[in-house]
């Protein structure tokens, strides 16, 4: 069997996305296919690498040679061109703690900060928590794609003085793969106007074919002096739970900065088993990503056809990276508490809520195709259904 097609039982696994079914949507028969992580097993070679550590039974203070950070490079220059050099690298135990410690070391309180919705919830409470202030660039959703607004975009940050802006690239949860041309002119402006860039590039090795992930800081020299960037292998190889990370920085003094506040926080070193979980996945695990990357484009292939097929009620926008699918239900006529309420109760299926990634995001909802194909088939029969039951 195609490892990918293999069902590996998760509940009682303390599972976010499995074990708190009952919790998220009051019904355990609730299929879910919601919160970023995938239903498949990581690759072979970082699970023998884990056995073999755990083996050797002390796991005291570990140091992160150089080792790790030439995998880390190997990796960005073999999969995005990108080179870089190893003091640019802090490590991060996630993306989400790199986004807040970015905010609270590279802007002040009161700046306002810009961000593309709909989007990822957590960079709405990275800003606010920190008493910044949210300005808004909403994307275009025009013909089934979603773009730029790049007049808007500029407007908006002359209008509210805009300190920072959090890239989300490729987007989620859109599925855009922003172009060349489109980090240009988002690059330019800031620079123009001397904007921070946060890049979240957390998705960035999951990329269909005839689409290109360009990192924006390997675009000029100015991008790499302007833009602070948030990787991670954790997302490519599905690692989430072991909380590996880092933020690559260029420019000398807001590494610094960051590098400080991070001190600040005690958050400077990795866990002894997501670092050889990081090095492992960067060194030997391209062969399984390629094959990773076929199943998604099959999984996303199969649910746009059987939606286009089956129903008009439902749009599928096409994703160009990412394992995660945004649905365009405005077509079923409800309310978006009722259409919430239709995918919990009549169609079975745990989805994320559109407007969760802002008010842009009422009428859609997003779906995880990161799992073998018969729970993807299931998942979009359940839907579909329910659909016709209407």
């Amino acid at each position: 069997m195609n490892r990918f097609n293999q069902v590996t039982p998760r509940k009682g696994t303390r599972s976010v996305k499995w074990d708190l079914v009952k919790q998220m949507y009051q019904d355990e028969e609730v299929l879910p296919m919601w919160v970023a992580d995938m239903d498949f097993q990581t690759p072979q070679a970082v699970a023998d690498t884990l056995k073999e550590r755990v083996d050797h039974g002390i796991f005291g203070y570990t140091w992160p040679d150089e080792e790790v950070k030439g995998q880390i490079k190997n990796w960005l220059q073999k999969r995005h061109q990108w080179d870089i050099e190893a003091p640019w690298i802090t490590y991060s135990p996630g993306v989400i703690p790199s986004l807040h410690m970015i905010i609270q070391s590279l802007t002040d309180i009161a700046d306002h900060v810009l961000i593309q919705t709909p989007v990822y919830p957590p960079f709405y409470s990275v800003v606010r928590s920190h008493g910044r202030h949210i300005v808004k660039n909403p994307l275009q959703y025009e013909n089934g794609t979603y773009t730029i607004d790049f007049e808007d975009f500029e407007k908006k940050i002359k209008d509210h003085n805009v300190q920072a802006f959090i890239l989300c690239n490729p987007h989620n949860p859109v599925g855009r793969v922003w172009t060349d041309e489109e980090l240009t002119k988002m690059k330019d402006i800031c620079v123009k106007h001397d904007v921070l860039i946060i890049s979240d590039e957390i998705h960035a090795d999951l990329i269909y074919k005839d689409y290109k992930h360009i990192p924006l800081a390997s675009l000029s020299e100015d991008a790499k002096t302007q833009t602070v960037t948030c990787l991670s292998p954790t997302k490519t190889f599905n690692l989430a739970g072991l909380q590996a990370s880092y933020v690559v920085t260029a420019d000398a003094n807001k590494r610094k900065r960051l590098d400080k506040q991070f001190q600040n926080q005690g958050m400077m070193m990795l866990n002894t088993i997501g670092l050889h979980a990081m090095e492992t996945a960067y060194q030997e695990g391209e062969e399984w990503l390629e094959e990773l990357l076929q199943t998604l484009e099959t999984n996303r292939d199969y649910v746009e056809n059987r939606f286009h097929e089956e129903t008009d009620q439902i749009k599928v926008i096409r994703a160009e990276g990412t394992y995660l699918l945004w649905l365009d239900c405005r077509g079923l006529g409800m309310s978006h508490e009722e259409l919430k309420t239709f995918m919990k109760e009549q169609a079975k299926v745990g989805l994320n809520d559109g407007a969760s990634f802002g008010e842009e995001g009422e009428g859609f909802m997003r779906i995880n195709i990161a799992a073998p194909s018969s729970i993807v088939e299931d998942g979009v029969s359940r839907i579909i259904q329910a659909v016709r039951s209407l």
